[in-house]
């Protein structure tokens, strides 16, 4: 290695030399919104890895629900956990195929940034009631670039908030990396809430039926490792894949759990009470705008209230939600002492 070059300079040869000529290499990025000097240790896409671990949206994933709200026990997924366990899908399916790694897990760790509190319930209620919609995977783009850092945003590269905006529907990322995460977040989702669901005693692994079973494998560690081969052994020139008969097992999968687990079961019987919550919370900020915080007042001014309100209650946790809900609507008790 030319030692005359910088660590970065050397990161970025090593990526030229070893990654697929279909990788999406560091040193051939579209680049950020406003253009900065490099850093001599790491690539581009490295750097957007630390900005997104080391950001305020990031640690409040440990605190939001994933399927079940609140859960008593430790190791239900939050989250936190479910942008882990897609990272890590991510990456091995990137070593795998020779792409870049980086950029898939700094898509991964940014995915859900803009997720509500009390997952898809609370992303329900600010898509009715604000004008436009509210979509999760948007909100996270508006977290990297408007809301971190006093309004600065991350200053992220094209690539990240591509495979950010682009992780779960709609058009696919530009990049292979970002095409990876969104199959890896099915993957770590649906497994991950199979074996929280049977944790939680809403189903058993002999409830799924036997056809997508003899397909797909039985337990969640040989589901997994099945589900990343197979997008192995079918992905090429860039474009990431499982085999016909696997895809339509996949997607059948996900039917049973949409069924079973994310409509009506007894884990989503509290979402309606989570819905009116965020729902009051969020007309009571449009009619109190001074309840909303100082970070939030340039959104205010130039978007409007319930923009404001929106991006609020999008950044909160369950617990502060809870805990706020509770100061502004729960009479206190009158200590006379």
């Amino acid at each position: 290695m030319d030692e005359s070059l910088c660590v970065r300079e050397q990161i970025e040869k090593i990526e030229q030399t070893t990654l697929s000529p279909f990788a999406t290499l560091a040193c051939n990025s579209l680049g950020r919104d406003r253009s900065e000097p490099q850093c001599e240790l790491r690539t581009v896409f490295q750097r957007d890895r630390d900005r997104i671990i080391h950001c305020k949206a990031f640690r409040r994933l440990k605190h939001k629900t994933q399927v079940y709200l609140s859960p008593g026990n430790d190791h239900f997924r939050t989250r936190l956990i479910h942008t882990i366990e897609v990272a890590q899908v991510s990456r091995t399916i990137a070593r795998a195929l020779r792409l870049n790694e980086d950029l898939t897990e700094a898509i991964s760790l940014g995915h859900d940034l803009g997720h509500t509190p009390f997952g898809h319930a609370g992303e329900r209620v600010l898509d009715i009631v604000l004008q436009g919609g509210f979509r999760h995977y948007e909100q996270s783009v508006r977290v990297v670039e408007k809301l971190e850092k006093d309004g600065k945003g991350l200053n992220l590269t094209k690539e990240v908030r591509d495979g950010i905006l682009c992780h779960t529907r709609g058009q696919e990322a530009f990049t292979p990396e970002g095409r990876i995460v969104r199959i890896a977040d099915k993957i770590a989702y649906m497994n991950h809430d199979i074996d929280d669901s049977i944790r939680a005693g809403i189903l058993s692994e002999s409830d799924i039926p036997q056809e997508l079973r003899d397909i797909l494998g039985t337990g969640s560690s040989v589901r997994i490792n099945n589900m990343i081969m197979n997008v192995y052994q079918n992905s090429h020139g860039g474009n990431i894949a499982m085999s016909d008969e696997f895809s339509k097992a996949f997607y059948g999968l996900h039917s049973f759990l949409y069924r079973t687990v994310y409509k009506d079961s007894e884990a989503k019987a509290e979402e309606g009470k989570a819905e009116d919550m965020i729902e009051i919370m969020f007309n009571y900020l449009c009619n109190h705008p001074n309840l909303i915080p100082e970070d939030y007042h340039k959104i205010m001014r130039e978007e409007g209230i319930k923009r404001a309100a929106a991006d609020y209650i999008a950044s909160m946790s369950d617990t502060y939600a809870v805990d706020l809900y509770k100061e502004w609507f729960i009479p206190k008790g009158w200590d006379t002492k």
